[in-house]
């Protein structure tokens, strides 16, 4: 576009210089036209001029003894210019002649020689030169008239000092107008030019005050600067429409963090209140039950607390991985064995299967724990339980794939583009699902902080898989193995 915006400036530069040019030169150009125009004899160039013929005629009389004649070259001039010459002496008596009309004098006073030269002979048809010819003390006048009734001379008599001022007051004048066109032109080009910019001014105010309704018909000059500002318009519309239902997304899961986190607190301050009190007479079962329902709901909120620290630490990477090799196969089987010790899931059936013995990675164990450990709980407390959830460890190419999978009751299309998205929180939660929602999210983030990859399939009423590919280090192998 830049190019483009240069080449209109340098094209209206060049077209107020020749504007400017061309009227300077109009008056000279008048000139020729003339020339252009005359259907017979124009003004010639100086060397075929009927002055110049004169001047340089005197070579082609000869003087010798028996008289005075032209040479043939000085006939031939004549005859092409349709012109006749007379020679006369010094007393203005004609001695030689050739071609001259028969209306013509044969003998000529001062006067009679100027009348003929300044007007034009209308017995003759002729307007007539004078030249001289100069030999041995010898000095002749010669007469050329010229038979063309286009030819015409004008004797132009002047003053210096009026044609001085008049050239002064002309060039003013000239200097004037030529300004004064340049002025038009540069207006006219300046405001094409500055008219969309106002309009593009604007538009960029109105996206400043959030106003993301400025759309621009992309054409002319400036026809890529207002794609672009479309463009970015419809970036802006579509960013602040995230952000304000990602503000939506962050109270509602504020709010269900709120209650989630009220609800085992309230537990913790009545048994409290109860244990206190002295009107109440406990038995040491009860106190040590309320005991046990208050450490489980501490623990509980202790978790919540840690899955918000650490959401916080990986979005923000601020969490230092603490790598070493780990057997994958290894970590994963406790997990699984980890979850099916829990009361809480103790009759849920989990599959595990691997395909070596042996998989070595560089990663941080305790984080990628945590992320295989989220993905199985929401596999567990989104499904029936009936419904079986499978875990797969094998190696591909460079990566080992790590897979939980069940066949339960999916993830509805549109909460599947949000499944790792911060403050999401499903709607197929089961009476299971607690906490701070973050599960999914952090799982997310760990896969990445260890530069692997994670992705999700799911139909609804048809279950969901959810892939991590990290990289292994190839060194011991195992035979295939069923848990």
């Amino acid at each position: 576009m830049k190019w483009r915006l240069t080449g209109r400036y340098l094209a209206s530069v060049v077209l107020i210089v020749v504007v400017v040019i061309f009227i300077n030169i109009l008056l000279v150009t008048g000139f020729f036209i003339y020339q252009s125009v005359s259907p017979q004899y124009p003004i010639q160039q100086e060397e075929a001029s009927a002055e110049a013929i004169t001047r340089s005629f005197s070579k082609e009389i000869v003087l010798s003894e028996p008289g005075i004649a032209i040479t043939s070259q000085g006939k031939e001039t004549l005859e092409h210019n349709h012109a006749w010459v007379q020679i006369l002496d010094e007393n203005g008596k004609e001695v030689y002649g050739y071609r001259v009309p028969s209306e013509a004098r044969i003998k000529y006073t001062p006067m009679d020689i100027i009348q003929t030269y300044k007007y034009m002979e209308k017995e003759l048809m002729s307007t007539v030169f004078i030249g001289e010819k100069l030999e041995n003390g010898d000095r002749y006048s010669y007469l050329i008239g010229f038979q063309n009734p286009y030819l015409e001379r004008n004797i132009l008599t002047y003053d210096l000092r009026k044609v001085g001022r008049f050239l002064q007051i002309g060039i003013l004048t000239v200097l004037c107008i030529d300004g004064f066109i340049a002025l038009c032109i540069a207006y006219l080009f300046s405001k094409r030019l500055t008219r969309p910019l106002s309009s593009l001014i604007e538009g960029i105010k109105q996206l400043a005050h959030k106003n993301y309704r400025v759309r621009y018909e992309t054409k002319g000059i400036y026809k890529d600067v207002f794609y672009n500002v479309n463009v970015l318009t419809e970036e802006l519309q579509a960013s602040e429409l995230e952000r304000k239902k990602l503000d939506r997304m962050k109270e509602e899961w504020i709010a269900n963090i709120s209650h989630d986190i009220k609800t085992p607190l309230a537990s913790i301050q009545g048994y409290a209140e109860m244990m206190r009190d002295k009107d109440y007479d406990f038995t040491f079962e009860e106190m040590r039950d309320y005991a046990e329902i208050i450490e489980r709901k501490s623990l509980y909120l202790k978790d919540v607390i840690e899955d918000l620290n650490l959401s916080t630490r990986l979005k923000n990477k601020e969490l230092a991985l603490n790598s070493k090799s780990v057997n994958i196969v290894s970590l994963v089987r406790n997990v699984v064995i980890d979850t099916l010790n829990d009361a809480r899931y103790g009759n849920r059936n989990i599959e595990y299967r691997y395909s070596d013995e042996v998989i070595l990675i560089e990663a941080d164990d305790i984080l990628i724990r945590r992320a295989i450990a989220n993905l199985i709980y929401n596999a567990v407390v989104h499904n029936e339980e009936g419904v079986a959830v499978e875990v797969s460890v094998e190696k591909e190419g460079d990566f080992v794939r790590i897979v939980v999978e069940d066949h339960g009751k999916g993830i509805k299309k549109e909460e599947l583009e949000r499944i790792f998205d911060r403050y999401y929180r499903g709607t197929n939660t089961g009476e299971l699902h607690k906490g701070s929602g973050l599960g999914m999210a952090i799982a997310h983030d760990i896969v990445k902080a260890h530069d692997g990859e994670i992705h999700v399939e799911s139909e609804l009423h048809q279950g969901t898989k959810i892939e991590i590919l990290l990289r292994f280090q190839p060194h011991v192998k195992a035979m295939p193995s069923v848990l």
